[in-house]
């Protein structure tokens, strides 16, 4: 008996689900699933327009991943993703071509810059709740909007300012090593999200969501994590901004207003509160959809703006019937095959108990 139960444990199949259970290890098998898209399209098995589409999709979820660490587990709304996502575009871009800095300053400042004025944010957050701090975001992201458009020598104006491909490690890339770029970022922003929620930041996250009150009582510091929660999203959104610049090459003022906030926030609500995953799904649906799909029908593509109204019509259904969003969905679907799986694990484990008591 202690043969085939050492045998069952060191089973590779055993090994290789117990790997696959560990979140890190999906997260890298994800992203090395991503990064062969490339190679299919240099192979001429997939369009570049699919692949440029699909980098747009990572880019997003990127982005959704620091709302939803605001919105899903601080119970925190913002309105200006938007603008914030557009100054880390023209940093990266002011900083890599206008100064000559190159790809990690760039990436730097658009981290940190963003991040810095979403510290800011956070402060303000500590007198207006709900609708009022979505009001309080939009206008700051309003005034951004009004700066890339009238701050020439930063941004180019209403021209827009143009870029090219970085240089990493003396190398010239293209689009392609960009979107691995983009992956790497992916994989290593879903790490970050998961070791957060999942420790004692994620829990006082939680807590506050809930009741600040009761947080407060519970000796949790709403105006710190309140802070940590502004600054992440700031964050991740000036690193999308930063790589949307590089994938794009280019940057338009009027391409980051309340439109695109309320998009990113509809990827985070039909991915799923606080689902990792369930956020990047999202954001293929949003975004992926109805350029992949919808528009390539022969009747919903003929006509202009008819796929994103379907789109609509696909979130307000989700939103009716699964509050939990895709994630909800998917539990739904495994449910029954996880009890399934699991009804029979009881029984062998009485005859071994059996058989070890007279030993």
């Amino acid at each position: 008996m202690s043969t085939s139960t050492v045998t069952r444990t060191a089973s590779p199949l055993n090994q290789l689900v117990k790997a696959l259970r560990n979140a890190h290890v999906q997260f890298i098998v994800f992203g090395a699933l991503l990064c062969l898209l490339p190679f299919l399209a240099k192979a001429g098995l997939m369009r570049n327009s699919t692949l440029s589409t699909l980098a747009f999709v990572l880019i997003y979820a990127i982005i959704a991943l620091g709302l939803n660490l605001l919105l899903g587990y601080s119970g925190l709304i913002s309105l200006g993703t938007a603008g914030f996502v557009g100054l880390g575009a023209y940093l990266a871009a002011y900083f890599q071509d206008d100064l000559g800095l190159g790809f990690w300053a760039a990436l730097l400042a658009a981290l940190v810059i963003p991040t810095f004025i979403g510290l800011l944010v956070g402060f303000v957050s500590l007198r207006v709740r709900s609708i009022y701090l979505a009001i309080a975001s939009l206008c700051i992201a309003e005034i951004l909007l009004k700066t890339f458009e009238q701050l020439d020598w930063f941004t180019h104006g209403t021209a827009g300012k143009q870029s090219r491909f970085p240089v990493l490690f003396g190398f010239q890339t293209d689009r392609s090593t960009v979107f691995i770029i983009i992956v790497v970022a992916l994989v290593l922003g879903m790490m970050l999200i998961h070791n957060t929620v999942h420790g004692q930041l994620g829990r006082a996250l939680h807590t506050m969501r809930s009741s600040e009150v009761a947080a407060q009582a519970m000796g949790v510091n709403v105006l710190k994590y309140k802070l940590f929660a502004f600054s992440m999203a700031t964050l991740y959104a000036g690193l999308g901004g930063a790589l949307y610049l590089f994938f794009l090459r280019s940057s338009y003022p009027s391409t980051w207003n309340l439109f695109m906030s309320l998009n990113i926030i509809a990827m985070v609500v039909v991915g799923g509160l606080r689902s990792i995953f369930g956020t990047v799904a999202g954001a293929f649906v949003i975004f992926a959809v109805p350029e992949l799909v919808l528009k390539k029908l022969p009747v919903i593509g003929d006509v202009a703006g008819l796929p994103y109204i379907f789109s609509g019509l696909l979130i307000v259904l989700v939103i009716m019937f699964f509050p939990n969003g895709l994630k909800g969905l998917a539990d739904l679907v495994v449910r029954p095959f996880r009890r399934r799986g699991q009804a029979p694990t009881p029984a062998p484990s009485q005859p071994e108990t059996e058989e070890v008591a007279p030993a």
